[in-house]
């Protein structure tokens, strides 16, 4: 990560600035006119991606019924978009704290704030989903992701790069050791006394240490987001650097990976969990609560596995796909026409994100099973999700759950 460091700082734009003509609504978190609208619309169209790709894994067919080319998206859909969420929502941070310069006085306290609301607001709508959904549901965890994260929001991007670098290296071997001190009679009796494991049975060891997308291993993602965030992405020099640091972390994790663990270092496991159809997670990051994994489990890198290596390589795969995204929407301006509707997706990702699994609750036999093949249901949700968001964008600047969430954080403007 520290590889960052000669890229060059942006300035940031300001918040609720008039929307340029015909260009999708703001996002989930509010994202403004900078030195180039084609930077901010292909941060939407990656947060797009990240949303089709939580599709593939919850709707799409089993990794173990494809082959081929199917293989290969299922396969990248594994941890890789939720990841690359993860990373966007670092980025989203930095759009309400500041770029350039981060607010201060009572900007930034209300800044603050607004985070801070937002992510009680996700970690209380995650719960809810929790109840009904299980585990899978990534809000909570954004909830005290954003918490823990919003200490660092005043910080540079050179500074942002070497914690998130320094957490990769360190969290997983942390994570390794805590999991196995976490024994069933231990987890039990502290989840006893934890309110949210009773509403949801997804408890605060569950969102720091144990669950899904455990915030021990999960903050990096979101740090490095923060970093990325600082720079001016419309830049052609800070694209090129970038996208040769996000090569360079890609091929050094996963080539180090398979050296060190052999050819099945990079096996996705995301259905060896207890979850079908859903983001399953390997031993490290899981609620399985078993003690016997190997140390050598350390070295592997696929996706979920919750490794320095899964960290760094998924880190670098998420930079490229947001520098890949800004770059096609910055020089292709036919092809930012014709992805208008999708972009807009990425622009409500939220609602997005909730209304695939309320659509599958209401429909309970859309959902994918273990031996399904067909990618019919998938491909319904797609283009579900972006003929609502191409229709709603042309009406109103932000989605129904992101008007809401804009609604909530309203009180921050008293904060004085």
């Amino acid at each position: 990560m520290t590889k960052s460091q000669p890229l060059q700082e942006t300035s940031a734009p300001q918040e609720n600035s008039p929307p340029q003509p015909r260009t999708p609504p703001e996002s989930v978190v509010p994202a403004s006119p900078g030195p180039s609208m084609g930077r901010l619309v292909g941060v939407d169209l990656a947060r797009a991606l990240a949303v089709f790709g939580m599709y593939v894994v919850h709707i799409g067919p089993a990794l173990s019924a494809t082959d081929g080319v199917d293989s290969w998206v299922r396969y990248l859909a594994d941890g890789h978009s939720s990841v690359l969420f993860a990373v966007l929502a670092g980025f989203s941070l930095m759009l309400l704290a500041g770029r350039r310069e981060p607010k201060t006085g009572l900007a930034g306290r209300q800044a603050k704030a607004r985070i801070a609301i937002r992510a009680v607001v996700l970690l209380a709508l995650g719960t809810v989903m929790a109840t009904e959904y299980g585990e899978v549901v990534i809000l909570a965890f954004y909830g005290v992701y954003f918490l823990l994260a919003l200490p660092l929001v005043r910080l540079r991007a050179r500074t942002l790069a070497i914690i998130a670098f320094v957490l990769a290296l360190v969290t997983p071997q942390l994570s390794f050791a805590l999991n196995a001190l976490l024994t069933e009679s231990v987890t039990k009796s502290i989840n006893a006394y934890d309110p949210l494991h009773r509403l949801s049975d997804v408890g605060v060891l569950d969102l720091l240490f144990t669950g899904f997308y455990p915030t021990i291993t999960w903050i990096p993602f979101v740090i490095a987001g923060m970093a990325l965030a600082r720079f001016d992405l419309s830049a052609t020099a800070v694209q090129w650097r970038l996208a040769a640091l996000g090569a360079a972390l890609t091929v050094a994790a996963y080539s180090m990976s398979l050296l060190l663990a052999g050819k099945d270092a990079l096996r996705s496991t995301a259905e060896d969990g207890p979850s079908s159809g859903g983001s399953g997670s390997m031993p490290l990051d899981s609620g399985s609560l078993e003690t016997d994994f190997p140390v050598s489990s350390l070295f592997t890198a696929g996706p979920h596995s919750g490794t320095t290596f899964d960290i760094i390589g998924s880190v670098g795969v998420a930079i490229l796909m947001i520098v890949g995204a800004t770059v096609a929407m910055d020089r292709l301006p036919r092809l930012r026409r014709l992805a208008q509707p999708v972009v807009a997706v990425g622009t409500m990702s939220l609602t997005a994100y909730v209304g695939h699994f309320v659509v599958q609750g209401w429909l309970p036999g859309l959902g994918a099973t273990s031996d399904e093949k067909s990618w019919v249901t998938l491909i319904m949700f797609v283009l579900g999700a972006i003929v609502f968001a191409g229709i709603w964008s042309r009406f109103f600047r932000r989605g129904p759950l992101e008007y809401l969430l804009n609604a909530a954080t309203k009180p921050a403007k008293h904060i004085r």
